[in-house]
């Protein structure tokens, strides 16, 4: 077995999930590439001279770097490089967030209906962008306005809920392809890359200078809650959050108190 398949076998075995997959083995074969050698003859020195080569990149990038070195190294061919090895210190740098004139704005931007529809999904709901791809139609209950992210972050399931406004336009969406499996696509997730250059493209004729992610939605989705007094905890169950802004432990909140919450996109 080769190394990298070696890896992702291991991967599979303990339930990581696609994206952590996909990163690690990226990450893996980048270095061996760099490093020139077989995974069994690498040194420490070729790993922080990687490391070092990725200087440009965002502390984000490096710590998933060498989280996925860390996995392969300690975890299956049981080399200690790692013992003694640092994780970057995380960027202090607040999130972007958006008005809500100007997410209205974005959405009525947006190219087509379904390109406003997924906006107004990633800000009514707070989700992720590879939750909002992965949305199966069947993980969604129109009539509690309630969805369920299955194996999110960190393989956990979690309740969202849905905005009023949101579900009357996911009625019409739905009415007019019936055969969609998942939530914005038939057959197969649309790519994060396809959701990314919608956002891009409709904050760009908004005339918005932010720089803009999907993300920025989540983060706005958070902020607007805590702006109109929702309890910091219900937040987190909503973004599946061990914490929020480091200052809350996570706790379970129930459905129906999840349900009590009204989407920040009713109030725009």
């Amino acid at each position: 077995m080769d190394d990298l398949k070696r890896l992702e076998t291991e991967l599979r075995l303990r339930r990581k999930s696609e994206k952590t997959i996909k990163n690690y083995l990226f990450f893996n074969q980048k270095f061996l590439e760099f490093a020139k050698k077989l995974a069994d003859q690498v040194t420490l020195d070729d790993i922080k001279l990687y490391l070092a080569s990725l200087d440009q990149k965002s502390t984000a990038t490096l710590a998933l770097a060498i989280a996925s070195l860390r996995f392969y190294y300690a975890k299956i061919l049981g080399k200690d490089f790692f013992s003694n090895f640092e994780n970057p210190k995380k960027d202090k740098t607040l999130p972007t967030v958006l008005t809500k004139e100007e997410i209205k704005s974005i959405i009525e931007k947006a190219d087509t209906s379904k390109s406003k529809l997924i906006i107004s999904f990633l800000y009514a709901t707070g989700l992720r962008v590879s939750e909002l791809v992965d949305l199966k139609v069947q993980d969604i209950n129109m009539e509690n306005k309630m969805g369920m992210v299955k194996q999110g972050k960190g393989n956990k399931d979690r309740m969202f809920i849905l905005s009023d406004k949101l579900v009357s336009d996911m009625k019409v969406f739905l009415d007019k392809h019936p055969n969609y499996q998942y939530m914005f696509s038939k057959e197969k997730p649309l790519t994060t890359r396809n959701i990314q250059k919608i956002v891009k493209i409709a904050s760009k004729k908004a005339g918005i200078q932010k720089k803009i992610t999907p993300h920025t939605f989540r983060h706005s989705f958070a902020t607007h809650l805590l702006e109109a007094g929702t309890d910091i905890r219900y937040i987190q169950e909503l973004l599946g959050h061990a914490n929020l802004n480091t200052t809350q432990i996570y706790t379970h909140v129930s459905t129906d108190e999840l349900k009590k919450i009204k989407s920040p996109l009713d109030n725009l």
